[in-house]
């Protein structure tokens, strides 16, 4: 199996499929720089049917890993122990290797969390946010959300089921915390959602392609009062949301923060936040030129 072999001259590295486009590792070598560790992290596409080889070299090669999609779900299988929020939302984006054995944990509601309060100065403790999407970055959000004391919980999808599940999941956890799951289709509902949240936060793939179109009609939009894109390069839902003056963000800031994260799980270090930040802004300054 597996990839170029110079990924096992690593320590550490993000997977996915595809992972070309990733940041992390600018991200990430930024902060083992700062530390003087050397630059140690890469990337490594890993098709789906080679994530269990993957994960069993990773055992004996690699320090740690994060994972990216479409593999946040399926990892889990290949584990040895997930920390307790990791179970709850079932998705895994932090691998740490200890002695051969594999510890996954979720970083991306901390990140998401920390990059609000970035942007709009909002915690998530007593507030409504309305996600699109039910997919592994949305549903590791929606987890953390809820049980850091969020009021109100929107899930906006095409498969009403995948929505359901995820909210029936995250009402089971924190009665305290009202989850709904609404259908894409359902024009009326999805208008509401957005209209009660805080902030409309985008979690669909709609935008990782130029021609990709927003995931709300200009209509249902015209209700939000914030808006956030997971996605970290300019999109059709940004511009739309900038077009009628609603404040929006990108996704850099959740990077940036679930990546801290990670950081600190691995080396025990507080993460270096602003020589991250000004790594991460270079490197997407580099990729708009």
């Amino acid at each position: 199996m597996i990839p170029d072999p110079s990924l096992w001259q690593c320590h550490y590295a993000v997977i996915g499929w595809p992972v070309a486009h990733s940041l992390s590792p600018q991200l990430q070598n930024a902060a083992f720089e700062y530390y003087r560790l050397g630059a140690p992290y890469g990337k490594c596409a890993v098709p789906p049917e080679e994530l269990n080889d993957f994960a069993a070299n990773a055992r004996t090669r690699l320090a740690g890993f994060n994972v990216t999609v479409p593999h946040k779900r399926q990892i889990i299988a290949a584990l040895d122990e997930i920390t307790p929020e990791a179970e709850t939302v079932q998705s895994v984006n932090t691998v740490s290797v200890r002695s051969g054995r594999l510890y996954g944990d979720s970083t991306d509601g901390y990140g998401l969390a920390m990059a609000l309060q970035d942007a709009f100065a909002l915690p998530v403790a007593g507030h409504a946010f309305c996600f699109l999407g039910a997919g592994g970055a949305a549903q590791a959000a929606a987890g953390y959300f809820a049980t850091h004391r969020a009021k109100e919980l929107f899930i906006v999808n095409r498969s009403i089921a995948r929505a359901a599940d995820l909210a029936e999941r995250l009402n089971g956890l924190c009665p305290s915390c009202r989850c709904h799951a609404v259908a894409a289709s359902d024009l009326p509902a999805v208008r509401r959602a957005v209209a009660a949240a805080e902030v409309v936060i985008q979690a669909t793939s709609l935008g990782l392609r130029p021609d990709d179109p927003p995931p709300l009609s200009e209509t249902v939009l015209a209700e939000a009062k914030r808006c956030f894109d997971t996605i970290y390069h300019p999109t059709a839902f940004q511009r739309a949301a900038a077009g009628r003056g609603i404040p929006v963000a990108d996704g850099r800031g959740m990077l940036l923060h679930q990546g801290a994260r990670s950081f600190e799980l691995w080396t025990g270090k507080p993460a270096p936040v602003e020589a991250m930040r000004a790594a991460l802004e270079e490197a997407i300054r580099r990729n708009r030129q």
